[in-house]
């Protein structure tokens, strides 16, 4: 398994300083947050700026590790639904124009509605997944779509059922292991579910359960991350474990991005090692 980290926790950090602060701490990936309100929106992002990014992060010895494309697909209004989809394919274009031969980038998501909203609208979000990956299929990268404790698509079985239904090569599940465990879901059994159809991840801290919750920096809440590694070493999973900053976080007035990068680098490669659990060469 990699160590990697997302820019999802660094909205305010130019990407150069980013990259320079992760190479130089030792991360083995990096993921690009590419939404409106980061410096790396790909809507606004030249072709020379995209090629210069890439040049970036193959001279620090970086992964490209993903692409944070998190947009809500389940909308109320069809106008506003399509509008969010149109924006996803873009985040997929980019994801295709960005990645080297033998990579297949996955470009995550979340499902958007609201906890309670699933079992009347999977049937929409079906036929919304199934064009979006076909449309990534046939531009080589992949959707990773996320399940939430806040959004419709939110537990392990729902999973299943959506990757059982879409049935395309073009998708995976987006593990971020944090929704399960403030659900009270045991670590145990959202690995053993999610870990074969899951091809990226995410990690984060938590405490208390949804909605009486924090998303916090790794260190500062209840995750056992050794347990955890230890669980997915030996559920064959072998991509990145990547860490996101939640915007629970982000919206303290004293929050410091690379700190945070920083203090996640140094409790992750801890655990690795606790764990017993190796890391592939960088």
């Amino acid at each position: 398994m990699k160590l990697s980290y997302s820019t999802w926790g660094m909205q305010t950090t130019p990407i150069d300083e980013a990259v320079r602060h992760c190479a130089a701490l030792g991360y083995d990936g990096l993921e690009l947050t590419v939404i409106p309100g980061w410096p790396t929106d790909a809507a606004t992002m030249s072709a020379g700026e995209r090629q210069r990014i890439r040049r970036l992060y193959d001279d620090s010895g970086l992964e490209l590790c993903g692409i944070s494309g998190n947009v809500s697909l389940l909308q109320d209004d069809p106008a506003a639904e399509a509008a969010e989809e149109a924006r996803f394919r873009g985040y997929l274009n980019f994801a295709a124009e960005m990645q080297q031969p033998g990579e297949t980038l996955i470009v995550t998501t979340i499902s958007g509605g609201a906890p309670g909203d699933w079992e009347t609208r999977r049937r929409q979000f079906v036929e919304t997944a199934g064009r979006l990956t076909e449309y990534a299929r046939d531009r080589g990268v992949m959707v990773g779509i996320e399940p939430h404790a806040a959004h419709a698509l939110r537990t392990p079985e729902d999973a299943l059922w959506l990757v059982e239904q879409v049935d395309s090569p073009g998708m995976t599940i987006h593990f971020d292991i944090s929704h399960f465990n403030v659900q009270g879901i045991a670590m145990e059994e959202s690995v053993a579910k999610l870990t074969p159809i899951s091809l990226h991840t995410h990690i984060k801290d938590e405490r208390g359960i949804f909605p009486n919750h924090d998303f916090l920096i790794p260190g500062e809440g209840e995750m056992d991350y050794p347990r955890y590694l230890r669980l997915m070493s030996e559920a064959g999973y072998d991509g990145h474990i990547v860490v996101e900053i939640s915007l629970m976080v982000q919206r303290r007035p004293d929050y410091d991005a690379l700190a945070a990068a920083t203090q996640s680098y140094d409790v992750l490669s801890r655990a690795f090692e606790t764990a017993g659990v190796s890391r592939s060469e960088r």
